[in-house]
């Protein structure tokens, strides 16, 4: 199956909005910061009174330019003075962290996580890098499909390796995309292949695995996110043909339901009542469940949501449709 993005319309749907949909633990970084995939709280959102340009060109608003070796889906991130990301090269076959000077734009350094043992096959629009790193305050947190499996590694913020890991074994369908996410002492990764997936909490000093539990023999691509829902913290993951709900502590499930497609790439969000999932393979879908354990959906609708992640503010759910070709 090939997949071409494509910007067909912006879905806009009006919400009731609770203030408790974030989890309870943000972190004091500096609100400058984007410190993992969707930002501080995984929502998408930036923090407010920020000035982001509202027009750029490939020369205007555009401070400095620095070039990247080889190919990568995922995103940036920003600590402190630092700019962070992932990529990989098909020759000389490496898996890198690059790092660059914020205000400048010179490289840091470049630190080599994978040496060969890239995989080669998979979808033609996929990377091997397609992940985004997470800053836990004490080191970068990557992870990276090497050798039909997949690996979390921790660096620090002067490109030294501290640990790895392998969390679990891998087929390659379409490719590999989850990012991690860091909550308490943790840093949580989601591996799901035809094979036999795993969601798992490793401890993020020494990567040693704290908790880990089985997923369906199925393709998807989904990062995990916790967010503050009835009452406590719940580690949701869509796809699978499941939505499902752990303790991100120690991965006891709390609630699963059926309705997901098998898969998935947009992280869920919420309004603090519902969670709102989407999906595109085999069945196209946008669907809101109420966080509460019950299982029951609020609404569905049989809009294509599948690559773009959505985003809730301010009383309603953005998403972009997208088509498959």
């Amino acid at each position: 199956m090939r997949r071409l993005l494509t910007v067909a319309f912006l879905l806009v749907a009006p919400l009731a909005f609770a203030a408790d949909a974030l989890p309870e633990k943000a972190s004091t970084r500096s609100t400058l910061d984007w410190p993992c995939w969707r930002g501080p709280l995984g929502t998408g959102v930036a923090e407010p009174n920020q000035k982001p340009p509202l027009s750029w060109s490939a020369s205007e608003n555009v401070v400095w330019k620095a070039p990247i070796p080889g190919r990568g889906h995922g995103s940036p991130i920003v600590v402190g003075d630092r700019v962070l990301l992932q990529t990989a090269e098909a020759e000389p076959e490496q898996q890198s962290v690059l790092c660059f000077d914020r205000k400048t734009g010179k490289e840091l350094w470049k630190t080599v996580v994978h040496q060969g043992g890239l995989v080669k096959k998979g979808n033609n629009n996929s990377s091997m890098s397609s992940s985004t790193p997470c800053w836990d305050g004490e080191r970068v947190l990557v992870n990276f499909l090497n050798k039909e499996a997949i690996y979390t590694t921790a660096i620090n913020l002067s490109g030294d390796q501290l640990w790895q890991v392998k969390v679990a074994d891998y087929a390659v369908h379409q490719g590999f995309a989850a990012s991690p996410m860091v909550y308490d002492d943790l840093v949580l990764v989601t591996a799901d292949s035809d094979i036999g997936g795993v969601i798992a909490g490793l401890d993020r000093q020494s990567g040693k695995q704290v908790w880990s539990e089985p997923r369906p023999k199925e393709d998807n691509y989904t990062s995990p996110i916790v967010l503050h829902i009835a009452g406590k913290d719940q580690l949701l993951v869509s796809g699978c043909k499941l939505v499902s709900s752990f303790n991100p502590k120690s991965g006891k499930k709390f609630w699963e339901v059926e309705g997901s497609t098998v898969e998935c790439v947009t992280t869920i969000v919420t309004d603090g009542e519902r969670i709102f999932v989407s999906g595109g393979y085999p069945r196209q879908h946008v669907q809101a469940i109420f966080a509460d354990g019950s299982g029951k959906t609020a609404w569905e609708s049989k809009l294509q949501v599948y690559v773009p992640s959505m985003i809730v503010k301010d009383g309603y759910l953005y998403g972009i449709q997208d088509r498959i070709g």
